[in-house]
């Protein structure tokens, strides 16, 4: 499982944890492109979650 506070904006992040075995993504969500790391997690099997939070602001 992959927890973040950040955004997935690209794909090839998605992809690199597919890589890595992980199962599960939770992430606040909120990109313009977040349908590409949806396509990402759908071609390696991964749950993905947008909480729509995020802690951290700047």
């Amino acid at each position: 499982m992959l927890a973040s506070d950040a955004f997935f904006p690209f794909r090839d992040s998605v992809e690199a944890v597919g890589k890595k075995s992980v199962t599960a993504i939770i992430a606040p969500g909120g990109s313009i492109r977040d349908s590409e790391s949806i396509e990402a997690a759908n071609d390696f099997d991964i749950a993905m979650v947008w909480s729509g939070i995020r802690c951290f602001l700047h």
